[in-house]
């Protein structure tokens, strides 16, 4: 049996540093859609790292995040290590069908290869008449790499198509924190034919944490959880999690840097002659002719932006850290301007 080669995402600064040694350092990663502005959790109790995952804490930690995304009333949160372990279990659950799957245009490559891995056919389509027809439907949403965004009554009513001819609904809300409430499904989740899924680390900054839930009815839930097994959140993971998870005025300040932040990116990719084609709070995605020559003068700057083999004129910037990077980017794009 063949393996298919790895997908390659952002965040690879080990490749980066590879392919182009001369950029200084360090290098400031734009390639990954994470915020930048990581949660200030307090000092963590030793007994988090020197003691098994408490059992306690992690009902406590799904508690809280129950409440932070408005999950419906008869939703299960399940907590893992980030929504990719959902994106690897859910088609290995014997409970759901598995022949035919549909995923919602060009997106996160993880979904379709996951349920390729498990024999299932799958096909990228385009609308949700198309994703209805199919025994399981993947959408992303927002979108990623472009920040398309269905509206949640539609989904919602997508959602109660597949669930009457015992189907299934997969939507990813990888992106979906800083937007309003009633954009997200959690408020239907729990209802039959039904998945979502959230991220923590996007939003709080904290990618190497590895926290992610699944939000669902209580057989999928009995299903991942002995799917994960035992201990699947680390302690660290349980601690920081349930802490940011309650700070949502701190979420809420961010949302609201980083709409500044995002207006100054825009500002500056249109000067550079980018066309922005996609956007969400945590990324844009871009246009140009010459995209692969920006993506590598950009990385002899040090700056590692998100090419996109299949759509060569794209690329996806994130937003950067701190005024240094902000800077370091300004340069990059005016002599780029300048000088390609």
């Amino acid at each position: 049996m063949s393996v298919s080669p790895p997908i390659l995402h952002g965040g690879r600064l080990d490749l980066a540093r590879a392919h182009f040694p001369q950029a200084p350092e360090p290098w400031i990663d734009l390639s990954t859609g994470v915020s930048p502005y990581p949660y200030p959790f307090p000092p963590l109790a030793p007994e988090v790292f020197t003691r098994l995952p408490d059992v306690a804490a992690l009902a406590e930690l799904e508690r809280i995040a129950a409440v932070a995304y408005r999950a419906g009333p008869n939703a299960q949160v399940v907590a893992g290590a980030g929504t990719q372990a959902f994106i690897q279990s859910l088609p290995r659950l014997q409970c759901l069908p598995r022949s035919r799957v549909a995923v919602l245009g060009l997106t996160y490559e993880e979904h379709a290869a996951a349920w390729r891995a498990t024999g299932a056919e799958v096909a990228r389509v385009e609308t949700l008449e198309e994703i209805a027809a199919a025994e399981v439907g993947v959408i992303v949403n927002p979108n990623n790499p472009d920040g398309r965004l269905e509206p949640a009554a539609r989904l919602a009513e997508t959602a109660q198509a597949m669930a009457a001819k015992g189907g299934l609904l997969i939507v990813d809300e990888a992106f979906a924190d800083f937007l309003p409430a009633e954009a997200s499904l959690a408020s239907c989740a729990g209802e039959g034919g039904l998945v979502l899924l959230r991220s923590f680390g996007k939003a709080y900054g904290l990618p190497g944490v590895r926290l992610g839930f699944a939000l669902c009815g209580a057989q999928i839930a009995e299903r991942l959880r002995a799917t994960l097994g035992p201990w699947s959140v680390s302690g660290p993971a349980l601690a920081i999690g349930a802490a940011a998870l309650a700070d949502a005025p701190w979420l809420a300040a961010r949302g609201v840097a980083l709409a500044q932040d995002a207006a100054r990116l825009d500002g500056l990719l249109a000067a550079a002659g980018f066309e922005i084609i996609g956007r969400a709070s945590l990324f844009r995605l871009v246009r140009h002719a010459a995209a692969d020559r920006w993506f590598a003068h950009l990385a002899r700057s040090g700056i590692l932006t998100r090419r996109f083999g299949e759509r060569p004129d794209r690329l996806r910037f994130g937003l950067p850290a701190a005024p240094a990077a902000w800077e370091r980017l300004e340069r990059a794009l005016e002599s780029g301007r300048n000088g390609l």
